[in-house]
Parts: structure tokens; C-alpha cells; sequence
């Protein structure tokens, strides 16, 4: 909160840390004295300049790393939002009084995202605190040899370190591809309900382990003049999820040609889910509709409940038929399902968590924001429905959970 009358450049200026501002390309935006003390750099030198160009590697240092180390930070703050501390760096710096002379430095740089309005990456806070005395103290002192080691060790280990984080990195990143790969093959593809026009949406946590557990389905049924429709969230992430998702997706849906109703689909899938790991604490909600009466019965596992929307705007969530998720319970026992009728017009919307969820924040706020968005987009065909829906309910910081939703109009 802004307080009244203070001068923050002013703050910014004297900060006792060294601390820079970059824009999201790596242009330096600005830089306190602290940091232009340490760089040895007027802010002539400095602001409007890309980072790199001001202080590229030490081209006599075949073995130099500090600035392709730097750039991958950097980037991966604009890309996740979240701040990324680094292991200690060896980034030599020229002697800005003697071109072509490199001075031996040593830093433990932070990079920090500043975020805009819509949660977007404004500027990167690039924070560095110089250790090279630290790191190369010895002079005079008894026990010269012991801190020579030391040195060697320490920064030996912070390479090391580094060299880990990145590997873990691209196996995360290959594992995520993997996943997401998986999970688009395991999807179906929506096919038209008769004359009722459907969408459906996934999408992906941005730079989250937190995905691949979430699934949508439609199972059509004209013999019976009825549809069913379901999403579900698997608890976990990546291959193991998406297999669970998989396993758990054909089993409902197979349960629901068969099935007398949701709650008995539902019923069905949790005694399946007891044999397959991971499974436990599944979250699913399932809705038959049924094209000739005008009613919709529904059944939930622990899920969100779905949003039904009337054409004069009035949005009814289905939250009659609640009860605990897939293997909550020790014993088996049947599950409740409840109805309510529609007209031609409404709209029926199943979604998963992470389209309303936002950390530290009651989860009646995202409903709220659900409501508002359906209502007031609800004359839209349910593809153009369905992409307003995610662009008035998840900003990029505020995707941390993989989404899934179903858009039909009944």
C-alpha cells in the first residue's frame, strides 16, 4: 500500500543492496547506486543497454558460465512468475578503466518477477550481492592453504549445484511434454450432440509440475435421448497422473452407458478406483442430461459443482448431490444424485478447480467470477463461451493448476 508522500525512486536510490530493474527482453529499465558502485558503471553506461551487452562473459574464460546461467534465470522468471534464486556464480567483469582487463568477481544474484495488473511479468528485479572478497579472502591470515581449499570447495559444490538444478529442470521439462502429450491422446474429441452444440477446453498449468490430472468426457446416448457429461481431477502430477486420468476417464465413461444414473456411474467408478494407485481422493462430478424431459440429474464426488446458466442471466449451481471423493470412504455406500430442470437456451457449464481457484482467496469469490463471466457471455456459441470463460478467469500468474471445461447449450 502506497503510503502518502513517499518519494519511491528516492527509496529505490538508496537501497543498501544492489538492485537493478530489467524489462522483459533484458534491457536494463534502472539501477540504484549500489548496484552502479559494485558494476563499476555510470547509469550512462547502463540504463537502455541490454544486460548482455553491458557485461557479456570474459571472453578469456573458455570455461566462463556466469552469463548463459544468468539468461536462463531471467527467462524462467518471465515465463513461470515466480522468483528464482541462484547458486553462487563466478561472472567476471571488465575493468571499466582498462578495456580488455577482466576482473575475477563472484556473486549470489535473485531474480524477482514485478508483476502488472493482469499478473503479467512488468519488469524483472535483479538483485546481486558481491561475495568475491568472501570467497577469495586469505591475505595474510594463518591457515592461507585451508582457505584456498575452502574456496576451490565452495564454489566447486556451487557449480555442482548449479549443474543439478539445471539437469532436474529439462527432466521436468521432459517429463511435463510427455505428459501433456498423453493426456491430449487420452482426451476425446467432441463430437455434436444431436442439434445441441458443445465445446470443450484443456488447458495446461504454465510452468507447473501441477498437471495432467484433470479430464473431461461426453458420452452421447440417442437410443436413451440422453447425454452424459463429467470432468474429474486426479490428485498428482505428470505421467503418473495422466495414467490414472486415463484409466479413471474409461472407466466412468464406460460405467455411464451402462448406468442408471450418475450417482450409480459414480458409484461404480470409486469401487474401480480402490484397485488402481493413485486414484484415492479423485474428484469427479457427472450430469446425465436428458433431451426429452428437460432435466438434468447430477451427482458429485467432491468436485466443484457445475453452473447451470437460464437465458435472462440467472446462473444455478448444482449443488444438491455433494459427497466425498473417490476412496474417502472405508466402506462402500451409495452416493446421492439430485435434478433440476432447464429450458431450450440454458447453458451448462462442468469445469475443474483451476479455472476458479486463486491462492489465499475464498473459493466463493472464483464462483462468483464464474457467475458474472457466464452470464454475461451466455448468448455466445459455447466455443467463443468457452475461450471468454478463460480469458475473464485465469491470468498467466494465476494459472498454477490445470484446467479442464465443458461448455454445452441445452
Amino acid at each position: 500500500m502506497n503510503g502518502p508522500g513517499i518519494d519511491y525512486q528516492a527509496v529505490f536510490q538508496t537501497l543498501p543492496g544492489a538492485v537493478a530493474l530489467l524489462t522483459s527482453d533484458l534491457v536494463y529499465a534502472d539501477a540504484n547506486e549500489a548496484f552502479l558502485s559494485i558494476a563499476g558503471r555510470t547509469r550512462e553506461q547502463v540504463v537502455g543497454r541490454y544486460l548482455f551487452d553491458v557485461f557479456p562473459d570474459n571472453p578469456g574464460d573458455p570455461a566462463a558460465t556466469g552469463m548463459r546461467n544468468l539468461h536462463a534465470s531471467l527467462r524462467r522468471v518471465v515465463a513461470t512468475g515466480e522468483r528464482d534464486t541462484m547458486a553462487l556464480q563466478r561472472y567476471d567483469v571488465e575493468d571499466p578503466d582498462r578495456p580488455g582487463v577482466w576482473q575475477e568477481r563472484y556473486w549470489s544474484p535473485v531474480n524477482v518477477p514485478v508483476l502488472a495488473p493482469d499478473g503479467t511479468v512488468a519488469l524483472l528485479l535483479h538483485r546481486v550481492e558481491e561475495v568475491t572478497e568472501l570467497i577469495k579472502a586469505r591475505g595474510g591470515r594463518s591457515g592461507g592453504d585451508r582457505a584456498q581449499v575452502l574456496e576451490a570447495e565452495l564454489y566447486t559444490r556451487a557449480r555442482e549445484l548449479q549443474e543439478v538444478n539445471e539437469r532436474l529442470r529439462k527432466a521436468h521439462a521432459r517429463e511435463r511434454e510427455v505428459a501433456l502429450h498423453l493426456q491430449q491422446a487420452m482426451l476425446p474429441v467432441p463430437r455434436r450432440l444431436g442439434h445441441h452444440r458443445a465445446a470443450v477446453r484443456y488447458r495446461p498449468a504454465v510452468g507447473a509440475l501441477n498437471v495432467c490430472g484433470d479430464w473431461y468426457d461426453l458420452v452421447d446416448m440417442p437410443e436413451t435421448g440422453r447425454t452424459a457429461v463429467a470432468v474429474g481431477d486426479v490428485v498428482g502430477h505428470g505421467l503418473r497422473a495422466a495414467g490414472v486420468m486415463g484409466q479413471l476417464r474409461s472407466a466412468l465413461s464406460a460405467a455411464s452407458h451402462v448406468a442408471a444414473g450418475p450417482a450409480q456411474a459414480l458409484e461404480v467408478l470409486g469401487l474401480y478406483a480402490r484397485s488402481v494407485e493413485g486414484a484415492e481422493s479423485t474428484t469427479a462430478v457427472s450430469v446425465f442430461i436428458d433431451w426429452n424431459d428437460h432435466v438434468l440429474t447430477y451427482s458429485s464426488a467432491g468436485h466443484l459443482p457445475p453452473a447451470l446458466c437460464h437465458p435472462d442471466g440467472t446462473v444455478v449451481f448444482l449443488d444438491q448431490a455433494t459427497d466425498p471423493p473417490l476412496g474417502a470412504r472405508p466402506e462402500h455406500a451409495p452416493r446421492p444424485q439430485a435434478r433440476a430442470a432447464f429450458t431450450d437456451g440454458c447453458v451448462l457449464v462442468l469445469y475443474t478447480d483451476g479455472l476458479v481457484e486463486r491462492r489465499g482467496e475464498d473459493i466463493d469469490a472464483g464462483l462468483t467470477r464464474l457467475a458474472e463471466s457466464l452470464s454475461r457471455h451466455r448468448a455466445a456459441d459455447p466455443d467463443a463461451l468457452g475461450d471468454a470463460l478463460l480469458t475473464d478467469l485465469i491470468t498467466p500468474a494465476g494459472l498454477t493448476d490445470d484446467t479442464a471445461l465443458i461448455v454445452i447449450r441445452l
